[in-house]
């Protein structure tokens, strides 16, 4: 279990937070490897991850997301870009808690692992922003950026903690993503008769 089973769990939760926000994630697995918090240990192919240099430069990356993600045009340019960068963050995140196997082996169960789920999130969350755009005229954007913030963090952080919980999590985490689309997305216009 505590080879395959866990770290999966770990890495699905870190990727799932990752199709919200690039770098939040990685700095959470950042600063808990590098502090020795939740047992967290890395894959020696990516002890880097804990490194200061990481910690620093991830800091930095997750404070300019977070504020750019609250600029009005800007929050839809990263939505998009997003859908390349986010499972990109989410391999690396997933691979480097597999630390029982091998460097190789490591950096295939990231990219099964992480690349569809942050994939699949982050298209979400370009449809679900782009029907706020639309629905709200952008009104309603910056509450749901702080909204897919606090989530992204905590996803992250139960990822860290309680891994088991994850499935239970990603079930209600897609249940309001659905339940939000549906209440923001346009609805057509009564055709004349």
């Amino acid at each position: 279990m505590e080879t395959w089973v866990l770290p999966a769990l770990l890495g699905l939760g870190l990727a799932a937070a990752s199709g919200f926000r690039t770098f939040l994630p990685l700095l959470m697995l950042s600063g808990a490897a590098h502090f020795s918090l939740f047992g967290i240990d890395l894959n020696s192919s990516f002890d880097w991850v804990g490194s200061t240099g990481a910690v620093v430069a991830l800091t930095i990356a997750t404070v300019v997301e977070l504020l750019a993600d609250l600029v009005p045009l800007i929050d839809n340019v990263l939505s998009v870009v997003g859908n390349v960068t986010r499972p990109i963050a989410a391999v690396i995140a997933a691979g480097a808690v597999f630390v029982h196997l091998d460097p190789a082996t490591a950096a295939i169960a990231g990219i099964i692992i992480g690349a569809p789920t942050a994939l699949a999130v982050s298209g979400a969350q370009t449809s679900f922003r782009g029907a706020s755009t639309v629905g709200t005229a952008g009104i309603a954007n910056p509450v749901i950026s702080v909204i897919e913030d606090v989530v992204s963090f905590f996803v992250s952080l139960i990822a860290l903690i309680l891994p088991l919980l994850v499935p239970v999590l990603l079930g209600l985490l897609i249940w309001g993503i659905w339940r939000g689309y549906r209440r923001l997305r346009p609805r057509p216009s009564p055709q004349p008769s």
